[in-house]
């Protein structure tokens, strides 16, 4: 079963440049960012070879955190050939995200 890839801010770029990837900004002492962890590796188990699911942890890496303007977490953001394409911020159920993955695909 496939779950969410860790990215770092040294191989953020190189990992979302390609095809659609969700990246799931989050910290360890975030209560909403557990929430959606486990919705999240669904996704990455139901799009397995479609997309790429992805987590930053913000705390680790805040310099892509930066980049991209997260200010709340969790913020989950799916690119599409390195670019930004949406943004959700806070917990969504998981039919939200995938109505936002179902677009680009």
């Amino acid at each position: 079963m496939s779950q969410a890839i860790e990215l770092s801010d040294d191989n953020f770029a190189d990992s979302i440049k390609e095809g659609l990837t969700l990246v799931d900004f989050w910290a360890p002492w975030c209560g909403p960012c557990r929430f959606v962890a486990p919705v999240l590796d669904e996704i990455a188990a139901d799009y397995e070879g479609k997309i790429t699911v992805a987590k930053l942890n913000v705390d680790d890496n805040q310099k892509t955190a930066m980049d991209f303007r997260v200010m709340s977490i969790p913020t989950v953001i799916l690119f599409q050939d390195g670019e930004a394409k949406e943004v959700l911020v806070g917990a969504r159920p998981k039919g939200a995200y995938q109505t936002k993955i179902d677009q680009y695909i």
